[in-house]
């Protein structure tokens, strides 16, 4: 008989995922029982509603899709992106690539704007891009790991309102670490997910639509054959192409009719409801504050490090920083030193960037004062010994006394 496995010890601070809050492990760990108890069901209006308020919203739906943050990207995207469409993508790292290659396989008329990884864009070159082709849909990126950038959205919905176009945002990385009122920022469509900020595991992408959103895409409703009731007629528009990710039926199934759709992730939903409760009860206004500050801290003893942050700092996560690898230093083997002498995790990066930067990550239940001391005392322990040049306790010094006066 095969061994139980049995996870090591490790301290995960690179871009996601990051540890679990140990009281979501606790919640993952109650027992099962069926999607249609009634304790499911009042677990699940109770999940919406705390979500609306992760998400500073009034949206009625706004709910969990079972997957890992891409499936609540895919699902959102297929339903409303109907062949032929016009759609912008504001790209500037990885995952506005991503959201570029989902819209096509959509069947969409892909219109993209690029920066350089590392930068973000101005609201006139959003414009710019709207006038161009009057999109159905504009699709953005929050914050990009792969560059750990933060997208400016304040205005942008305003102008997806004088354009026509729905507006959606990917906050894998950014919810629950910084801020994001949807319906302040006109948001027509948001996903996201448990694995970074909001301290939980992959496999559950919370997410929420506007009335616009809403009403849109119920015009491709069509329900599937075993669920479907005599008055279940089908909308005007082509039908979603996927049955899993039709956010006409999620809604269903979310709503008051309970729609048989999918076997509910039990254990799943009890891990996002508890990341929600811990990140309600804390106040999410506090918690992107608790993440700007541990990220303020790393930074801090980086730069006493001598290490080169990347990127526009004006405009970096609150969560994620990039950090060029110096010259002569080879990235990898110091990630491997740290994994393997000190049980800890940090990240490089994609495309352009790999292999010329590290991503350290300050999030979730790891955005705290002693992950920030730990990880700056490991790596610099490591550059020493591979004869990299730096004042041994700079690092740690520089962050402990900026924890102190931030009250971190």
């Amino acid at each position: 008989m095969q061994e139980a496995f049995s996870a090591p010890a490790r301290l995960l601070m690179g871009p996601g995922p990051v540890n679990a809050d140990p009281r979501v492990l606790r919640a993952m760990s109650q027992q099962m029982i069926g999607q249609y108890d009634p304790a499911i069901l009042a677990l699940m209006d109770d999940t919406q509603a705390l979500y609306r308020r992760v998400f500073e919203t009034g949206n009625r739906q706004t709910f969990l899709v079972d997957g890992t943050s891409r499936a609540g990207i895919e699902a959102l995207l297929i339903s409303i992106i109907r062949p032929g469409d016009p759609v912008l993508v504001a790209s500037a790292g990885r995952f506005g690539m991503l959201l570029t290659e989902l819209a096509r396989r959509a069947g969409a008329q892909v219109t993209v704007i690029d920066r350089p990884w590392g930068e973000v864009f101005t609201l006139e070159e959003i414009e710019a891009g709207l006038r161009k082709c009057h999109p159905r849909i504009l699709l953005t990126v929050h914050g990009d790991t792969s560059t750990t950038m933060l997208q400016p959205l304040e205005g942008v919905g305003e102008l997806c309102r004088e354009y026509g176009a729905l507006f959606y945002t990917d906050a894998t990385a950014t919810l629950g670490g910084n801020l994001l009122p949807v319906d302040a920022l006109g948001l027509d469509a948001v996903s996201a997910g448990l694995q970074k900020c909001l301290g939980g595991p992959a496999g559950t992408s919370p997410v929420t639509v506007s009335p616009r959103y809403e009403e849109l895409c119920r015009r491709r409703t069509s329900i599937e054959l075993g669920s479907r009731e005599s008055s279940d007629e089908d909308g005007p528009d082509p039908v979603i192409p996927s049955n899993y990710f039709d956010m006409v039926q999620l809604m269903e199934w979310w709503g008051s009719r309970r729609l048989n759709h999918h076997t509910e992730a039990t254990t799943a939903l009890y891990a996002a409801h508890e990341c929600a409760r811990l990140l309600v009860a804390e106040g999410v206004a506090a918690a992107a504050e608790r993440h700007r500050r541990a990220g303020e801290a790393l930074l801090a003893g980086v730069r006493a490090m001598g290490l080169q942050p990347f990127g526009d700092l004006s405009h970096r996560m609150n969560n994620v920083l990039g950090v060029v690898i110096p010259e002569g230093i080879d990235g990898a083997a110091v990630q491997r030193a740290l994994l393997t002498n000190f049980g800890l995790e940090i990240g490089s990066s994609f495309g352009p960037l790999r292999g010329r930067i590290w991503r350290i990550g300050t999030m979730g239940a790891n955005a705290r004062r002693d992950c920030v001391l730990t990880t700056l005392a490991a790596l610099e322990s490591v550059l020493l010994r591979m004869g990299h040049r730096l004042t041994a306790g700079a690092a740690v010094r520089a962050a402990w006394e900026y924890c102190d006066d931030a009250g971190l």
